[in-house]
């Protein structure tokens, strides 16, 4: 993927860059914001893990909607990560140990659906909730294009479009 990016960089026009007032801005805004998720990432996984039984999340439907809930303010990927950890810790299993993960995605099959649908799902809910809502709104803004708030997208568009969604897809898929 890299290579086709930096394929993509190179064989195309710099009039086309110029016209497109192309810039590394908006991914470098994106990718300092990131770092600083995934650098963080170690502590939360640790403590998700340690203290899962003490946190009762303990339903696919919990799983759900609080993973859905982080994941509507960070990325999908450190999001699943860390209900990951929280629901092999709740079996006494580690993240770090793969055939630890491995036996629990045989028998943890409603809980990994259920974190899996939460932190892609919700993430559409904000402009931090994944990656390309975050460099969409950074290219617009870098070219001056109005762009909702972040409360006035979530007003606007996540409560009353998404959320009926994210509770549909809740009752018909986790409701057993």
């Amino acid at each position: 993927m890299l290579a086709a990016a930096i394929g993509s960089y190179y064989a195309t026009p710099k009039s086309v860059h110029l016209a497109n007032e192309f810039s590394f801005a908006p991914v470098k805004e994106v990718g300092w914001l990131f770092l600083g998720i995934f650098l963080t990432m170690v502590p939360v996984l640790d403590y998700m893990q340690l203290h899962a039984r003490d946190l009762a999340i303990d339903t696919p439907a919990k799983f759900f909607w609080i993973a859905g809930g982080l994941s509507a303010v960070l990325d999908n990927a450190p999001t699943y990560l860390t209900f990951l950890a929280n629901a092999l810790g709740r079996f006494g299993l580690s993240i770090e140990d793969p055939a630890a993960v491995q036996q629990f995605l045989s028998s943890g099959q409603a809980e990994m659906a259920a974190i899996s649908m939460g932190a892609v799902l919700f993430g559409a809910a904000t402009y931090i909730g994944n990656s390309p809502n975050f460099m969409i709104k950074a290219i617009a803004e870098q070219h001056k294009v109005h762009t909702p708030s972040f409360v006035g997208f979530v007003i606007k568009f996540s409560v009353p479009i998404l959320l009926p969604v994210l509770l549909l897809v809740c009752w018909l898929t986790l409701r057993g």
